[in-house]
């Protein structure tokens, strides 16, 4: 009961949900690095402040940057 919530959990959080670690990376290296980790992403990289819908889609990653990622890129 308890140990199989246990085992569940890790499961759960191995799965990403952000990649802070290609801020300031070019872009072309932030997108093998989120397909990497989530082959079936679908990125879309924009510019900096460019509005953007409030729907959330569990395989979108945003990119926002120009030649390099200015954000965080997160799910959704």
């Amino acid at each position: 009961m308890a140990g199989g919530v246990r085992s569940a959990a890790p499961a759960a959080e191995e799965a990403k949900r952000s990649w802070p670690e290609v801020v300031g990376k070019p872009i072309e290296e932030a997108k093998e690095a989120i397909l990497k980790d989530k082959p079936d992403a679908d990125i879309i990289v924009l510019p900096v402040g460019s509005p953007v819908t409030r729907d959330l889609r569990p395989n979108r990653v945003r990119i926002f940057g120009a030649d390099t990622v200015a954000e965080i890129p997160r799910i959704g």
